[in-house]
């Protein structure tokens, strides 16, 4: 992990008692009720309700679900139709600035001002969060050194690679020490070491310094390296929620299967009798239904002149979960 651990609180705006009701375990630090929100006449969140509780979440959805509608209501940029939200005990709706303020956003897009420094552009961030100078100016050089910039942070933003952009948005959004952080795709356009640094940052974030946040991305399989529960949308609808260990427990029979031979006849046998199944790394990822044990495998493997050339049962995966939640897993 480049740089130093963050110890010390960062805003001397919150109170001890605001912090330790904000960040307390299983505290609620969101919450929606029947919330409604549209642009014109189409209906972007259709009455979702939920929580997002202390601790990394993971928001999931396709394109047009609703995740940045929801976001957007959270900051305050938008008034829902009907229904309610609420962070940290506030209304976005009526107290936007206030809510800003306990919240650390990073944006998926680049976000910093042209010809500015890396120093310079996060103490400003500081300031807009309602820092005093001094204290942003210090706090900055901190995060900066934190997310392994510290050699660059006099450098102009404009001058940095895709990766060290990447860092220079969590670090802004990190300098006000808010009680919730909000990321948008914050692997996008990294490389696959870049992408693991910036992860093992997040982690290091939500586990080490117990920040809570919401992790936003199309990649599950960083939501899972980072988050313990997620919520999906699907068309301005929660689909599916909860602690990620119960959603892709052992509900069902799964196995990975290899075979040798012409599969098709032996998907459309196990479809017939009731199963799922779907392409995987594996070869094929099965979705036994109740009452049928892999020994049906074999047998159906036998019938269609297919050979098993590597089983082994499994769990549900988050994509699994998440495409059930789409309602189109099985083919």
């Amino acid at each position: 992990m480049p740089g130093a651990v963050l110890e010390a609180p960062i805003s001397s705006t919150s109170t001890l008692a605001e912090a330790v009701t904000a960040k307390a375990p299983g505290s609620a630090l969101v919450e929606f009720h029947d919330l409604t929100v549209s642009y014109g006449p189409r209906q972007a969140l259709a009455g979702v309700s939920g929580i997002f509780g202390s601790g990394a979440t993971g928001l999931l959805g396709p394109n047009g679900a609703g995740k940045t509608t929801l976001l957007k209501t959270l900051l305050g940029f938008l008034k829902p139709d009907r229904g309610r939200m609420t962070a940290f005990g506030l209304d976005p709706a009526v107290e936007p600035l206030a809510v800003r303020r306990r919240i650390g956003y990073m944006p998926e897009v680049d976000c910093h001002l042209p010809g500015m420094t890396a120093s310079a552009f996060v103490a400003f961030a500081g300031e807009l969060s309602g820092m005093p100078r001094d204290e942003a100016v210090s706090r900055a050089h901190e995060v900066l050194y934190y997310v392994g910039l510290d050699e660059a942070r006099y450098r102009t933003v404009d001058t940095y690679s895709t990766g060290m952009k990447q860092r220079v948005k969590l670090a802004q959004a990190l300098v006000h020490d808010p009680d919730l952080l909000l990321l948008d795709e914050p692997t996008n356009g990294l490389d696959p070491d870049g992408r693991e640094e910036m992860l093992a940052l997040i982690h290091d974030v939500s586990q080490r310094r117990e920040m809570s946040l919401i992790l936003c991305s199309h990649l599950l399989r960083d939501v899972e390296r980072v988050c313990e529960s997620v919520i999906v949308f699907n068309q301005g609808q929660v689909a599916a929620r909860g602690p990620i260990a119960e959603l892709t427990g052992t509900r069902r029979s799964v196995f990975d299967v290899r075979l040798k031979g012409d599969a098709t006849a032996f998907l459309t046998d196990i479809k017939d009798r009731g199963c799922d199944w779907r392409e995987s790394d594996e070869g094929y990822r099965l979705f036994l239904a109740d009452g049928i044990g892999p020994e049906s495998i074999f047998r159906t493997a036998l019938e269609c002149g297919v050979q098993v050339r590597y089983l082994r049962p499994g769990t549900e995966s988050l994509e699994d979960v998440f495409l059930r939640a789409l309602g189109h897993e099985a083919t």
